[in-house]
C-alpha cells in the first residue's frame, strides 16, 4: 500500500489534502507516491499551524493529529529528499518549496519570505525607527508605553500625528483605545480603535494602498496569524513607525504561524532587531495578594512538579484548584456561573449588564466533551432560560460572533447580549468605539452563546474571575501556552478545574510551530 494511500485511510489526512496530492497526480501521472505524500503532509501541517513541514519530525506531526494509533513507516529523510528535488513540483516552485529539510506550500512560503523581508527593511530608521516591539506579560505596562510613545512622537511632530489602533478583536480593540486615550487626555479627540480586518479592509488582495497613518499600533500580536501580519506590514506606509504588542508566551494564532515568537527568538541573534524590541516584566495590575502570576510562571517555565507541589501545599492565593473529575463540573459551573449572569439579567440596560457579565467567564481548552464550551453553554443557557422561549435570544444571553460580516462592523471574537428594545423586541447589542449599537438578532452573522469561551476565543479579553476547566482526559490541544493564556484571563481570582494528570499534560507541552521566519530574520 502506499503511503499516501495509508496516510490517508488511517485519519492523517484530511479530504484537502488527499485532494490536492489527486489532482497533482492527474496533472503528472508520473509523480512519486513519496513526493504526493509529503505535499499533502505540508498542506496537513498548515491546518496544525506550521507554515513548514520538517520532514525529520513528520513522525511528530503524526503522533500529534493521532497519537493513538500506529503511524505507517516512513522513506528514509535522504531518500525522501532526493525524490522531492527532482519532482517539477518542487524543483520549479509550482505548488511547494524544498528548504533544507523543510517543504513549505508556495503560498505560505510567499507569506514569509514577504514578511521577513518587510520587517528587515524596518530595522534601518535612522533617528525614527519604524519598527518596535512591546512584549511582556499582563499588567506589565505594555499598552501604557505605547500611549507614552504616541505623546513623544506627537510633541516632536511639527504637523498633528496620524494614528491607528488596532487588535484582532474587538474587545482587545477597545480595551486598547480605552487604555490609550486616558494616558493621552490632552488629545483634542479620542484616538479610534478598530479590529486589525476593519483597519486593513476584508476580504481583500495581497495588494494594499498605504495606510494613511504615521503611527500604526496593534495589540495582541500573538493573536495575528502569519497571513494577517504579511498584509499588515505591507499595509504600513515605508516611512510610518508600526508598534506590535503582545505577550509571545500566550497561545499563537488560531491559523497559521506564530509570528511574535519568531520576532522574539529572531532577535536573539539579530542585534538590530533586538534593538527594537523592549521587554517589560515588572506587574503593575494584580491585586495585592493575588498569585495568579506566579503559578502562571511555574506554567510558562515548564515546570509541573513546582507547580503542583505548591498546589498540592500551600496553593496559590487567589487559585482554587478542586482536583475534581468532569462529572461533577456541571454543578460546579451552574454554582460558579449563574450568579454572574443573573446580576446582568437584573441589570436596568444592556450597557450595565454587559459590563456585569465581564466580570466573570468560563473558560474551556475545548468546544466538545463534558468540558467543553458547547456543552456548558447549553447548561448554563438553560438554566437562565428554563422555558426555552421562541428563538433563545432571552435577556441576558450572552451571544459570541464567529464570522467576520464588514457589512455589520462585527468580527470574529466580538461579544454582546440579548436585550429587548425600548418596546420590547429583541435585540443583541454590541459595545464598539462609537458605543452601543443594537442588530436584529435575524440579521446577526454566524454566532454562537458566550457564557464560556474557548481559551482560543477568550484571548484579548480580561475578567475578574474565571472557571478555566481542562478535560479530565486530557487532549491534544493542552499546552503550556493554553494554561498560560487561561490563567492570565484573571484579574482577580480562578478556578483551575483540572486533574493532575491534565495539568502535567498541558505544562509538559509546548505549542510549537514549525516555521522559517526567524530563521529568514536572521
Amino acid at each position: 500500500m502506499s503511503l499516501l494511500v495509508e496516510l490517508q485511510r488511517g485519519g492523517w489526512l484530511r479530504a484537502v489534502d488527499h485532494a490536492l496530492a489527486q489532482t497533482l497526480l492527474r496533472l503528472r501521472p508520473e509523480t512519486p507516491d513519496d513526493v504526493l505524500a509529503a505535499i499533502a503532509l505540508a498542506s496537513r501541517a498548515v491546518a496544525e499551524g506550521h507554515s513548514q513541514l520538517r520532514l525529520g519530525q513528520v513522525g511528530e506531526l503524526l503522533a500529534d493529529i493521532l497519537p493513538d494509533r500506529e503511524p505507517p513507516s516512513l522513506p528514509a529523510l535522504s531518500d525522501w529528499l532526493e525524490w522531492l528535488r527532482a519532482s517539477p513540483w518542487i524543483e520549479e516552485g509550482q505548488v511547494a518549496l524544498l528548504e533544507s529539510e523543510a517543504l513549505s506550500l508556495r503560498r505560505y512560503w510567499r507569506h514569509e519570505t514577504r514578511l521577513a523581508a518587510a520587517i528587515l527593511s524596518r530595522l534601518d530608521g535612522g533617528e525614527r525607527p519604524r519598527l518596535q516591539l512591546l512584549v511582556g506579560g499582563p499588567g506589565t505596562g505594555k499598552t501604557t508605553r505605547a500611549a507614552r510613545m504616541i505623546a513623544e512622537l506627537s510633541e516632536k511632530s511639527s504637523v498633528p500625528l496620524r494614528v491607528a489602533l488596532a487588535a484582532p478583536t474587538g474587545k482587545a480593540a477597545s480595551r486598547l483605545g480605552e487604555v490609550v486615550n486616558a494616558q493621552l487626555p490632552a488629545l483634542a479627540q479620542p484616538i479610534q480603535a478598530s479590529t486589525l480586518h476593519r483597519l486593513l479592509g476584508w476580504p481583500a488582495g495581497d495588494e494594499l494602498a498605504p495606510l494613511p497613518f504615521d503611527l500604526v499600533v496593534v495589540d495582541e500580536a500573538s493573536m495575528i496569524d502569519l497571513a494577517m501580519m504579511a498584509r499588515l506590514l505591507a499595509a504600513v506606509a515605508p516611512e510610518a513607525c508600526l508598534v506590535l504588542i503582545g505577550d509571545r508566551d500566550q497561545l499563537p494564532s488560531v491559523e497559521t504561524g506564530d509570528v511574535l515568537a519568531a520576532l522574539c527568538d529572531a532577535a536573539e541573534r539579530n542585534p538590530r532587531l533586538a534593538a527594537r524590541r523592549l521587554q517589560l516584566s515588572t506587574v503593575h495590575r494584580q491585586d495585592a495578594g493575588n498569585e495568579v502570576m506566579a503559578l502562571a510562571g511555574w506554567v510558562r517555565a515548564g515546570d509541573a512538579d513546582a507547580a503542583l507541589a505548591r498546589l498540592r501545599g500551600e496553593g496559590f492565593a487567589g487559585v482554587r484548584w478542586p482536583d475534581a473529575s468532569d462529572g461533577e463540573l456541571s454543578a460546579a459551573c451552574l454554582e460558579l456561573a449563574l450568579p454572574a449572569y443573573r446580576a446582568a439579567q437584573a441589570a436596568a440596560s444592556p450597557a450595565e449588564a454587559l459590563a456585569l457579565a465581564a466580570r466573570f467567564r468560563v473558560l474551556t481548552a475545548v468546544r466538545e466533551g463534558p468540558a467543553g464550551s458547547r456543552t456548558l453553554n447549553t447548561i448554563i443557557a438553560a438554566a437562565l432560560d428554563p422555558l426555552r422561549r421562541g428563538d433563545g435570544m432571552f435577556r441576558g444571553r450572552l451571544i459570541l460572533v464567529t464570522e467576520n460580516s464588514p457589512r455589520h462592523g462585527l468580527y470574529n471574537g466580538d461579544v454582546g447580549i440579548a436585550w429587548p428594545d425600548e418596546i420590547g423586541e429583541a435585540r443583541v447589542w454590541f459595545d464598539g468605539s462609537d458605543g452601543l449599537r443594537a442588530w436584529l438578532p435575524s440579521a446577526l452573522p454566524a454566532h454562537e452563546s458566550a457564557f464560556a469561551l474557548t481559551v482560543h476565543k477568550a484571548q484579548g479579553s480580561e475578567f475578574d474571575r474565571v472557571l478555566l476547566a481542562l478535560p479530565e482526559r486530557g487532549a491534544r490541544v493542552l499546552s503550556r501556552e493554553l494554561l498560560y493564556t487561561g490563567l492570565t484571563r484573571c484579574r482577580r481570582e480562578v478556578t483551575l478545574w483540572a486533574n493532575e494528570a491534565a495539568l502535567r499534560q498541558a505544562i509538559g507541552k509546548r505549542a510549537q510551530r514549525w516555521s522559517g521566519l526567524a530563521e529568514r530574520l536572521r
